[in-house]
């Protein structure tokens, strides 16, 4: 399921559930479609960045030591940074 659809399916979720509310005589939900798509929106945004760079950098002990496996094999580029005086 790609982002938007998960978007539209959650908005369409909450359209619901402030409906029953409603037809309840419950408060309904506050805010509208472009609101909830916002909000939606950047929590995806943001786990899927936490995900990528946690996936994608040696944060851990596990991974720590795939990278030196890795550089012991050659198989990644080990960039020294040289300081300039």
């Amino acid at each position: 399921m790609d982002k938007g659809t998960f978007i539209r399916t959650i908005v369409l979720l909450l359209a619901l559930v402030n409906q029953i509310l409603t037809s309840f005589g419950l408060t309904p939900v506050p805010g509208d479609e472009v609101v909830w798509y916002e909000i939606i929106s950047t929590i995806v945004t943001a786990i899927a960045a936490s995900i990528a760079w946690f996936n994608n950098n040696y944060v851990t002990e596990k991974g720590k030591k795939q990278k030196e496996v890795l550089q012991e094999q050659g198989l990644i580029k080990v960039v020294k940074y040289e300081q300039n005086t």
